[in-house]
């Protein structure tokens, strides 16, 4: 995993750090499916893209963790895994569950180690309990909160699910907020085409756990998930706007408010009448 040196940050008032990457031992052993896909992966994204990593040292060396991250492209696990690899952390992700559809493709990630979801539905409580048990077997589990990719036409990080709040406040494990930029331009949102070349920039940036600690001793009901998760989200938000250099909107994107669909692509095919997925 090549080193990379971190950029200025853009804005004023905010910790300033420079690091270098140093590579850390994994926690515990790949396993044949991390293997596979880190021997395909890892060269591929080293020659497609430019990466900046940001603040890594963030990242806990071992012990349950929850990373929340913003979503704006299907190869943002991609991005992800490879920041979290060359940190010593192998990601574990709460993967919608018609990924698992293809026999072969779920076998696989199953054997990696990646959590079902059935996004909507009363399904989604198995993950919730199976991400917490990965979390308190000290696994490194990976959640984006939008639970989709963002609807925000700027893709700034829109409202938040409560999944990785929730997972946060039982296990007490730190949340460490992350933003990423660059991904979309490799391949946009809902887009079937990736562009390869010329090689892309992408940024990645790990923050300070977010503080819960007023909240952990209180019961994990709506109201205490909804005031973490607001907290998560303007985490990722403050770090994504160090990274693009600009400052996001007053008010989040709500995709509810908004009349737009919430899981699958929010664009419709009006000459199919359905959604592409």
């Amino acid at each position: 995993m090549a080193a990379t040196s971190s950029l200025p940050l853009h804005m004023q008032g905010r910790r300033q750090r420079t690091q270098t990457v140093t590579r850390r031992k994994l926690d515990q052993p790949r396993g044949w499916a991390w293997t596979v896909a880190v021997g395909i992966l890892q060269p591929t994204l080293i020659a497609v893209t430019r990466r900046t990593w940001m603040n890594g040292d963030e990242i806990p060396a071992a012990g349950g963790c929850v990373i929340a991250l913003n979503h704006v492209s299907h190869i943002d696990p991609l991005v992800a895994g490879h920041f979290l690899y060359g940190h010593g952390r192998l990601a574990r992700y709460l993967a919608k569950a018609g990924l698992y559809d293809n026999r072969a493709l779920g076998f696989f990630m199953r054997a990696a180690g990646q959590i079902p979801v059935k996004r909507e539905s009363h399904d989604a409580n198995g993950a919730y309990a199976a991400a917490v048990q990965a979390v308190r077997a000290g696994e490194c589990v990976v959640v984006y909160p939008e639970g989709t990719i963002t609807r925000d036409p700027e893709l700034w990080p829109m409202t938040g699910k409560t999944g990785a709040a929730r997972i946060g406040l039982e296990t007490g494990c730190p949340v460490i907020p992350v933003a990423h930029w660059g991904a979309q331009d490799i391949l946009a949102p809902y887009g079937r085409k990736p562009h390869l070349f010329p090689r892309k920039k992408v940024t990645v940036k790990a923050g300070d756990p977010v503080e819960l600690g007023d909240l952990v001793d209180l019961p994990t009901d709506a109201e205490n998930a909804r005031v973490a998760t607001a907290r998560i989200m303007e985490a990722i938000t403050v770090l994504l706007e160090d990274i693009r250099g600009e400052k996001a909107p007053t008010e989040r994107f709500d995709p509810r408010k908004s009349g737009v669909t919430l899981t699958g692509n929010p664009h419709k095919d009006k000459k199919k009448g359905k959604e592409i997925r």
